[in-house]
């Protein structure tokens, strides 16, 4: 699938979304959202790749948090929300081996060690007293979303790997955990449409950029 194709789709379901979610219309959202996350699948089955590990991890990822995403269009009900949180967290976990099996430990670990703690127990102290009976899950949630951002600092560190892949990488992960922060803000802690206008675009950006990372990364 031609990549202008796919972001121009992306784009235009990107804005049926968002209207969906300012008119507060579920049916808008479950005729968009779904559509639009399986799009970055399809853009990562039409990168090229071969046996290696990283290809099949991200993919493994991006159905993960497609699941993720049907939950968490009812973010209303807890449980269905809670099931959101597994399949992203899955997702994550996912994304983090693929970083650190093909990248190992390099200096973006130790770099990313030092200031990714520091951001996330900030973040974590300001949810904290929204959580309630949520809080096991959160805390597992942000703890396994900054080892991911520490595993693509790790492989953005690697020289060996193209300047494009290795920007896809981080600038995406990176993308992730922002709009994470407004999904956590919408549910948590104020219900908002800029939540949504906020966090919606960086997060499919950060599901495509890691689609396309698929076939740069051997």
């Amino acid at each position: 699938m031609n990549t202008i194709v796919v972001i121009a789709l992306a784009v235009a379901l990107l804005c049926g979304l968002l209207f969906a979610e300012k008119e507060e219309n579920l049916k808008g959202v479950l005729l968009t959202k779904p559509f639009l996350s399986g799009l970055f699948i399809a853009a990562a089955l039409a990168q090229p790749h071969n046996a290696e590990p990283y290809f099949h991890l991200i993919l493994t990822g991006l159905i993960l948090c497609f699941m993720g995403d049907i939950c968490l269009a009812f973010f209303f009900n807890q449980k269905v929300f809670t099931a959101g949180l597994v399949f992203f967290l899955t997702g994550h976990i996912s994304y983090t081996l693929a970083f650190f099996i093909t990248a190992g430990i390099t200096a973006g670990t130790w770099v990313s060690v030092a200031a990714v703690p520091v951001i996330s127990s900030y973040v974590f102290t300001r949810l904290r007293p929204h959580l309630g009976s949520m809080m096991g899950p959160v805390i597992a949630y942000i703890a396994i979303i900054s080892i991911m951002v520490v595993g693509a600092a790790s492989l953005a560190a690697r020289q060996d790997f193209s300047f494009q892949a290795r920007a896809l990488v981080i600038v995406g992960s990176v993308f992730f955990y922002a709009s994470d922060l407004f999904v956590a803000r919408h549910r948590f802690v104020k219900k908002s449409i800029f939540n949504r206008y906020a966090g919606l675009p960086m997060y499919y950006a950060a599901q495509f950029m890691l689609a396309f990372s698929a076939g740069m990364i051997p």
